[in-house]
């Protein structure tokens, strides 16, 4: 009977002491110290900068003073055009670098998949290395070897008889573009690969017992078996190709069509450390932000709906 009542009876979930909470508390207080610290904070001090504006009294020959302005700021930036013409550099680049990079990382990814493929581990560490270069260093590495009279580049393609100038605009597109294509395709070859092996066995053989080539079973299934990895890199690659900055700050020394201001990040740290007006630096780059976002949410809807 004792023993019928005791497996009867429910057992309460066990609640966290007050002590286990406080141990909780202080282990995750460094992290939410740094966190507002170097994340919160500077972006809500952005905010309060981007409603100001330094203005020097009398003739401008008076004190600076910082003046509230409101949204003046903001529309400033949104009717700028070299601020909205950075948008566009962006957007070619974008058309450019993305499906490049993201075709020959998925080709790369199922050769590597495949029966055929000899020494996996190597050549993806191969294809990763580039990866680990930081932006700036390939940036002078890709700048040596776009530079005439000095590339073996440039010097086999005067040779073949074509002709490279970098001062032109469509030049400065496809050399920032193949240095990026060159920096972050091994990353997303890793990314696909590991989705590839993911890719249940008996899938790939029914497909085989139903005569498909090894061609076909690449596109067909695997490719399309992995579009939540492939979505997931273009929305990486979208978020990480509007933060462009490294690469055409250097190659502006040699391509004279990129100019200071020649995308988002380089307008808003041209506004803020050469033209020293921090209150309009800050609304830009507070927009810009915004439009990531906005992008980021759109890029994830397109992916999931894919998916389905």
């Amino acid at each position: 009977m004792a023993l019928t009542q005791a497996s009867g009876t429910r057992t309460e979930p066990r609640r966290p002491s007050r002590k286990g909470t406080l141990t909780a508390l202080l282990f995750l207080a460094p992290f939410f110290v740094l966190f507002f610290a170097f994340t919160v904070f500077p972006v809500l001090y952005s905010c309060y900068l981007s409603l100001f504006k330094d203005k020097a009294a009398g003739l401008g020959l008076g004190a600076v003073q910082k003046v509230f302005v409101g949204g003046e700021n903001y529309l400033r930036a949104l009717t700028d055009p070299a601020y909205t013409s950075s948008f566009g550099n962006i957007a070619v680049y974008c058309l450019i670098y993305i499906p490049v990079m993201i075709v020959l990382s998925l080709s790369i990814a199922l050769l590597l998949d495949s029966a055929a493929a000899k020494a996996r581990g190597f050549f993806r560490l191969a294809f990763y290395l580039p990866n680990i270069v930081p932006g700036l260093i390939a940036a002078v590495i890709w700048l040596y070897l776009y530079t005439p009279e000095i590339s073996p580049i440039v010097d086999a393609v005067k040779a073949s008889g074509g002709t490279w100038d970098l001062s032109s605009t469509l030049a400065a597109y496809f050399s920032i573009s193949n240095i990026t294509v060159w920096m972050h395709t091994g990353y997303n070859v890793i990314l696909f690969y590991a989705a590839l092996q993911a890719v249940p066995k008996e899938v790939l053989e029914a497909a085989t017992v139903d005569g498909a080539g090894p061609f076909r079973t690449a596109v067909a299934i695997k490719a399309r078996m992995i579009a939540g990895a492939v979505s997931v890199a273009t929305l990486f690659t979208v978020v990480g190709a509007m933060q462009l900055f490294a690469e055409p700050l250097l190659l502006k020394t040699k391509a004279t069509a990129i100019t200071s201001t020649w995308t988002p990040n380089m307008f808003i740290y041209d506004a803020a450390f050469d033209k020293h007006d921090f209150g309009y630096a800050a609304a830009s780059a507070l927009t810009f932000a915004v439009l990531i976002g906005v992008m980021s949410w759109a890029v994830t809807k397109l992916g999931s709906k894919a998916d389905q």
